[in-house]
């Protein structure tokens, strides 16, 4: 995963009010758990903003009054209207126990299938699994340059070491589907091939 750094205070009160407090001052409320006791402390808004808003998975380095901690965000809480994070929460990893994410996912290659005039489709846009740490690759990218009309890459296909994917096996992760006008290069090649041998046969005759 990629990393990101973030510094943190100590929170000496986690009530409504402080909470309130530190909202209003550009800060947002966060708690770190996972290995031990929680620790309660605060960041400002626009650092972490830049983390939760990215496209990205990030490992976070937290420093807390010169303590660092090493962790993932593990759930967030959103402004419903103005869509800002109210409440983050931080999960301390551990080199030797496995964590859940969600990784992006991206596709490289220009599909044989959309070229002939067919459509892409990706209906996911990240997937879930499951790794340590340090097993955990900052995206999934599948090649997808083969892929004719009617084809698709399922979950099951897909393989990282280290990895172990938590979506449906036989879910289909991206996959090319006809589209109108769309013509198969095989398809076009085998009709063009029986009309020219049709044409042969009357001229014969």
């Amino acid at each position: 995963m990629k990393k990101a750094q973030l510094s943190g205070s100590l929170r000496t009160n986690v009530g409504k009010k402080d909470t309130s407090a530190l909202r209003n001052e550009g800060r947002v409320p966060c708690v770190i758990y996972g290995q031990g006791e929680q620790t309660h402390f605060s960041v400002r808004s626009v650092d972490v903003e830049k983390i939760i808003f990215s496209a990205d998975v990030y490992q976070v380095e937290i420093d807390i009054d010169g303590k660092k901690v090493f962790t993932i965000i593990q759930d967030m809480q959103m402004h419903p209207v103005k869509g800002k994070p109210m409440h983050v929460d931080f999960l301390e990893l551990n080199d030797k126990k496995p964590v859940k994410v969600s990784l992006p996912l991206f596709t490289t290659g220009a599909p044989i299938g959309v070229m002939n005039g067919g459509k892409l489709m990706q209906p996911y846009r990240k997937l879930r699994v499951t790794g340590l740490p340090g097993d955990l690759p900052d995206a999934i990218t599948i090649d997808v340059a083969e892929l004719r009309i009617g084809e698709s890459i399922r979950v099951s296909e897909i393989n990282i070491d280290g990895v172990t994917f938590r979506e449906p096996s036989v879910a289909v992760v991206v996959g090319v589907k006809m589209a109108r006008g769309a013509v198969d290069e095989d398809e076009e090649e085998e009709t063009a091939a029986v009309a020219e041998e049709a044409s042969t046969e009357e001229a014969a005759e």
